[in-house]
């Protein structure tokens, strides 16, 4: 469908340009290698094209470039990416899994950008995509524009009816394995085990609108908890945080990428100014955290909790705002991303989102919780944590 729209764009839109005025077709996915993909499929439309073979004036791994002043160019899932672009038709793949970590629905935020742009050209957006949770641009004009007579066509279909000579079986197994994710990528249907872990409402409540960080104060103690990476997008998080009444303060959170010997020698100087000698965190890198905390005389103690017990006993404090956060959009955001997952025993997992992080979230969750149990809590705050 999207390869029709891109080669009646190229040649029937180009007499809305001005002179000296170029028409972008945008190639918008997770990342620049997924959006790249596209792009192949469209190269090689063209090349078995002879009619638009022969209006090429340069090709690359980026883009397209036409004699009739339009360009097909691969971008990612930013708003900012296409602003100030005329652009001729923009296709958003994969559009239920956009994450970006500056925006919390970077889904929405790219259609507004892209809405006016087309306005003048009277372009296509097209967005196509696995489903996925019952939110977000897809779910939102499913919603609304499915089967419904008007000007936003939907179509949904399961993955034979638009490529019958799939071996059947495969969806068979996938649907006896994992019916809610099976239907959702066989069976285009969107998912009813996955929802919003905590509201962007109550983590606003919860920000002060400042310092970002605060200085240590002789009359707390203070606690660490540290999510480790080693290397890549991850960021290696440390979050450092005190109890003040019934309250856990988050005094400083940090996250860098990099080389992780070097970033835990500048966290232990970091924690020795909160006078903190031990830290906990994950089980991530066997013993390593370990021995490299141990070198700086920081002694690391590993979680019993995985994750999603983290973020279970983290989930009443912030609800019955008994937790004093910094004004981190960062962290914002991680927190609005994630989802709670019940799997078919009713077990709940809480994990982010695909192609998402929690770095940060997962840092404050690990320090509000490891705080609370190693503080006596008030009778009447331990009646919130009952099941």
């Amino acid at each position: 469908m999207y390869l029709a729209t891109v080669g009646a764009t190229i040649t029937g839109l180009a007499n809305k340009l001005s002179p000296g005025e170029r028409g972008v077709i945008a190639l918008l996915a997770v990342d620049r290698q997924q959006a790249k993909v596209a792009l192949g499929y469209i190269r090689g439309m063209i090349e078995n094209s002879p009619v638009l073979a022969g209006m090429v004036e340069k090709m690359n791994t980026e883009g397209i470039e036409f004699t009739n002043h339009v360009s097909i160019e691969v971008h990612t899932n930013s708003f900012r990416a296409i602003r100030g672009r005329t652009l001729l038709a923009v296709l958003m793949d994969e559009v239920a899994f956009f994450r970006n970590d500056s925006s919390a629905t970077p889904d929405k935020e790219t259609y507004r950008a892209a809405i006016p742009a087309l306005a003048t050209t009277d372009g296509l957006l097209i967005g196509f995509s696995s489903p996925y949770s019952k939110r977000g641009l897809l779910y939102e004009k499913y919603r609304k524009h499915y089967g419904q007579c008007d000007d936003v066509l939907v179509v949904q279909g399961a993955t034979t009816d638009f490529n019958p000579t799939l071996n059947t079986r495969i969806i068979e197994e996938a649907l006896q394995d994992d019916p809610e994710a099976a239907q959702a990528e066989w069976l285009g249907q969107f998912r009813n085990d996955v929802e919003a872990f905590v509201s962007r409402e109550v983590i606003e409540s919860l920000m002060r609108s400042s310092p970002l960080e605060l200085p240590y104060d002789n009359q707390y103690s203070y606690f660490s908890f540290v999510d480790s990476a080693g290397g890549g997008q991850d960021e290696f998080t440390m979050a450092i945080g005190h109890m003040e009444k019934n309250t856990v303060v988050v005094d400083l959170v940090r996250g860098q990428r990099g080389t992780p010997s070097v970033i835990v020698e500048e966290y232990t100087a970091i924690l020795k100014t909160y006078k903190i000698l031990e830290v906990h965190g994950d089980r991530y890198g066997g013993s390593w955290p370990r021995d490299e905390f141990q070198k700086w005389r920081i002694e690391y103690k590993t979680s019993e909790q995985a994750k999603s017990g983290l973020y279970q006993d983290t989930l009443p404090m912030l609800n019955s705002g008994r937790v004093e956060l910094p004004p981190d959009d960062r962290l914002m955001l991680q927190f609005m991303g994630l989802e709670r997952r019940t799997s078919r025993s009713g077990r709940d997992s809480i994990d982010h989102a695909p192609n998402g992080h929690d770095d940060r979230a997962n840092a404050v969750a690990g320090l509000i919780a490891h705080t609370l149990h190693r503080v006596e809590i008030p009778t009447n705050l331990k009646c919130s944590f009952i099941r």
